[in-house]
């Protein structure tokens, strides 16, 4: 009785930690399809390593699994860590990009970065509203950071994923000696099957709603004071203005 109880325990540690293992491999794979390496080298020994990661809403969740399983945190913790990830990548208003570079040869010169890379959503091309501006200096060894890209059409407000099956990041060959025989260096993910809204639902969601509500309410009250200064304004001029109407017609 007591071999079979042993048995019974070891085969549920070893389903256990199948299961595990599954789950790792799982989070990786998606963790791996997101975030995309380029190796370049020449005849001279100089290397150069490039990685873009896009932040699908599946590359969000599985990082945010991933931290949290690493971590050993609490449900409070990992909504934590998901509020403040959210926050950092200011997914409401853009479409961040995280690029990582790994130079192991002479300096890079991106000055101006935005002039040296750009987001092609479906046929058309957009440059970034905002970027890590340590891109603009010399570069030797690791260095990493965000480049924001438009995620709304300025004019029609509407999504520019709507309808979209890729995005493609294209960086100029010309950034390194070890690329300049590249006209480019692109990065293409298939988004057509990620779902942002997913990343707008549970704890981490409303605090950055209650934080989008607090910076709108700020602006509405600085328009109300402007409007009440205004109203005072003419309120004061209608009030000179009778008063000369009065005076006149008692003359």
């Amino acid at each position: 009785m007591k071999k079979i109880h042993y048995i019974i325990s070891i085969a549920c540690v070893l389903i256990l930690l199948l299961m595990t293992t599954q789950a790792f491999c799982s989070t990786q794979d998606v963790l791996g399809r997101w975030s995309k390496t380029q190796h370049f080298e020449d005849n001279f020994g100089s290397e150069l390593d490039i990685t873009a990661t896009y932040y699908s809403a599946e590359y969000i969740e599985a990082l945010v699994q991933s931290e949290a399983d690493k971590n050993l945190w609490t449900a409070d913790e990992m909504a934590n860590y998901k509020y403040e990830l959210l926050k950092s990548l200011q997914m409401d208003e853009y479409v961040p990009v995280k690029i990582e570079f790994h130079n192991r040869g002479s300096a890079l010169h991106m000055a101006p970065f935005d002039r040296q890379i750009s987001l092609w959503v479906g046929s058309e091309k957009f440059a970034p509203e905002d970027y890590d501006k340590r891109f603009n200096f010399k570069l030797l060894g690791r260095r990493d950071g965000l480049v924001f890209f438009p995620r709304y059409d300025e004019k029609t407000g509407e999504s520019l994923l709507e309808d979209v099956k890729s995005v493609k990041l294209s960086l100029r060959g010309g950034i390194s000696s070890v690329t300049m025989r590249f006209s480019t260096i692109d990065f293409i993910w298939d988004v057509y099957k990620d779902d942002p809204s997913r990343l707008w639902s549970g704890d981490a969601a409303a605090k950055l709603e209650i934080d989008r509500l607090i910076k709108r309410v700020e602006k509405l009250q600085v328009q109300k004071q402007e409007l009440e200064a205004q109203l005072s304004e003419v309120n004061g001029e209608l009030a000179q203005i009778n008063a000369r109407i009065e005076e006149l017609r008692s003359q």
